[in-house]
């Protein structure tokens, strides 16, 4: 797939050897787990929310059996909005899925900012918005209120902050959402709590 986030880079080690780094399908293991989660909460019809698809245009293809046919080359038609959308408790819901394994930050470089964006007028329509966010360093997945998120995000593109949030203030302005086995992260339980009041 052609897409900044698919590009890859490369690292100089300390021992002076190239060390190919991947940044795309940053987020998939978390996304699986949420999918199931999500999953869970339909079958239980508890909500609707579903994975967006993002459009492609394939360009090439490689058939190397009838069964077996491969995308070789695709472009994205129009840039992806949120990862996650649908209606719980008769209010929209929004939003994206992000992890990282820096054990000190959130990099900016994780999410787009048509992405940001997106979520930004969600929000101001009334939405509930938010990131799931997961540091792997720490074992910690985190719903982030996408107004604290967008404090960080504005104060970065329009004073040329930081182009990273401190592990400490995700922490600090997130709320933890604990791993169980089914639904495997109980996200709505943290919605409920903080967007109707519910414990």
């Amino acid at each position: 797939m052609k897409y900044p986030a698919g590009i890859q880079k490369s690292n100089v080690t300390s021992n002076s050897r190239k060390k190919k780094v991947q940044y795309g399908h940053r987020g998939m293991t978390l996304e699986k787990d949420i999918d199931t989660t999500n999953k869970y909460y339909l079958n239980t019809n508890r909500a609707i929310i579903h994975k967006k698809p993002t459009p492609i245009t394939v360009v090439n293809v490689d058939y190397p059996s009838r069964q077996k046919a491969k995308i070789t080359e695709a472009y994205y038609k129009t840039p992806s909005t949120s990862d996650y959308n649908g209606i719980y408790r008769g209010k929209y819901i929004d939003f994206e899925v992000k992890e990282t394994r820096n054990e000190t930050r959130f990099p900016f470089i994780n999410i787009h900012e048509h992405q940001v964006e997106h979520m930004r007028k969600c929000h101001e329509h009334g939405g509930i918005v938010f990131i799931i966010m997961r540091f792997h360093a720490h074992d910690e997945v985190f719903l982030y209120p996408i107004e604290k998120f967008l404090i960080h995000w504005d104060n970065y593109k329009l004073k040329n902050g930081r182009k990273s949030i401190r592990y400490e203030d995700v922490k600090c302005d997130s709320h933890i959402i604990t791993e169980k086995f089914n639904p495997r992260f109980d996200y709505l339980q943290v919605v409920d709590e903080l967007y109707f009041g519910m414990r």
